[in-house]
């Protein structure tokens, strides 16, 4: 049965059957906005978190106003890596499995990591009618005289801000500049940085600016846990929650790629099913390390960012921050991950005393954590947050710590044949107090005895 709902925008019969196929029965917002906008030829500009259908506003328009009885390429799609790439090429291979032989649409995904020759020697046989792929790539095979862009006037610069933060925008520039003069661009972003300004203003025209905010920061049955690292050791404790929490596929953050292969030989040599994946691997590598993925093959996945933006891993259940990112927009990204598809998920953030300020932030932004610990083992909630952890003022002592305050009677230490009371509690970051305090007597003795 063909989706009602999609319908009303006049798209192909095969468009329909495709998304009927895949059980999409009501557009989002941002397809609403913007696919009679992009069938009308009108530049765009969606700005959007993932998880909103972005993908197929651009998608099923573009699809909807090839002519195929035209062979040259009439539409090209860029994104800022190669996994980006080949998940739109994904999804267009889904809405086109419907097309009847007079109606046939040819794609061709071009990312860098595979074979040059062999991609240059295809497109001078034939040309697709839709090229996805990296800029880089797509402007290589440019240069090389086997792709034909000039005929094309529909161009799509996904994940913008990742394009501009990445280098990449000079890549789509030169690839733009190639194409037909009457070019409807598409740019689609999380944010719209102010640096982005030029290019946008260079090649579009009165577009259509469409800002879909989601009505929660991060999906809804995400549980956001701050686990505070004290004096524990890092690596050794990412390890040991990652062993506690046997997940489906749980992806680990980090901020760098040298912690990434740091976290991942350590949680390898605890006997984990691990991969990692990050910009220093090489690419037949990280295609392999996504198929494992794909394929449930992995228990665990350290990555760095550039696994965050876009790529939609399906079954995972838990992500570990290793640290929080600098951009804290990567912290929407990295927990959207999870909870996809109305699941549950859990999110881990490793807290330190500097992550003070930006926790802070992200309780502004609407995050809502909960505070726990991890002893030998075991797993405790906290009532109140740490200690430096911001949140309520006071702390207090985990739920298992009360219980067992309430349910025994102060124990006491025999000394020399007397009872001698516990000493009370003493007061948090007296251990750094006393070593400090020690630390300014041992310099005065030294000027002491300089003196004798």
């Amino acid at each position: 049965m063909k989706s009602e709902n999609f319908k009303r925008f006049e798209l192909k019969p095969f468009l329909l059957e495709a998304l009927s196929d895949q059980g999409f029965t009501l557009p989002t917002e941002i397809q609403e906005r913007l696919i009679p906008a992009i069938r009308n030829g009108r530049d765009v500009i969606g700005q959007s978190q993932t998880g909103t259908g972005k993908t197929l506003s651009f998608l099923l328009p573009i699809l909807d106003r090839i002519n195929p009885s035209v062979q040259e390429v009439q539409a090209v799609i860029t994104a800022p890596t190669r996994e980006l790439a080949g998940q739109l090429f994904d999804e267009l291979k889904k809405l086109l499995q419907f097309c009847h032989e007079d109606e046939m649409i040819q794609a061709k995904l071009l990312v860098g990591g595979t074979d040059r020759t062999r991609a240059s020697d295809s497109l001078k046989v034939q040309q697709p009618h839709i090229v996805v792929g990296t800029a880089g790539r797509i402007g290589d095979l440019i240069d090389d005289q086997a792709l034909q862009v000039y005929t094309a006037n529909m161009l799509v610069v996904d994940e913008a801000d990742q394009m501009l933060d990445m280098g990449f925008i000079a890549d789509v520039d030169k690839v733009a500049s190639r194409m037909a003069e009457s070019l409807q661009m598409m740019v689609f972003s999380a944010t719209i940085p102010e640096k982005l300004q030029p290019f946008l203003k260079k090649y579009m025209t009165d577009p259509r600016h469409v800002q879909v905010e989601p009505k929660h920061v991060t999906a809804t049955k995400i549980e956001h846990r701050i686990v505070p690292l004290r004096h524990r050791e890092k690596i050794q404790f990412v390890v040991d929650i990652a062993k506690s929490i046997n997940p489906y596929l749980a992806i680990v953050f980090t901020n760098t790629k040298e912690q990434a292969d740091e976290v991942a030989d350590a949680m390898l040599a605890a006997g984990l099913n691990v991969e990692r994946l990050h910009g220093g691997l090489q690419p037949r590598q990280r295609k392999q390390v996504m198929k494992h993925v794909k394929e449930v093959k992995v228990q665990y996945l350290v990555a760095t960012d550039l696994a965050a933006r876009g790529i939609d891993v399906k079954g995972v259940t838990h992500i570990i921050n290793f640290g929080l990112p600098k951009d804290l927009d990567f912290y929407i990204h990295r927990v959207g991950r999870t909870a996809r598809a109305g699941l549950d998920g859990i999110a881990y953030t490793i807290y330190e005393d500097h992550d003070q300020q930006a926790v802070e932030k992200l309780l502004k932004r609407g995050i809502t954590f909960t505070y726990y610990d991890f002893k030998q083992g075991n797993w405790t909630q906290l009532e109140r947050a740490p200690l430096g952890v911001p949140g309520k003022k006071k702390t207090t002592r985990s739920t298992t710590e009360t219980s067992q305050a309430t349910s025994k009677p102060k124990e006491q230490k025999r000394t020399g044949g007397k009872a001698v009371a516990r000493p009370k509690s003493v007061k948090p970051g007296y251990k750094k107090k006393a070593k400090f305090k020690k630390a300014k007597e041992d310099q005065r003795q030294r000027r002491i005895n300089k003196k004798k």
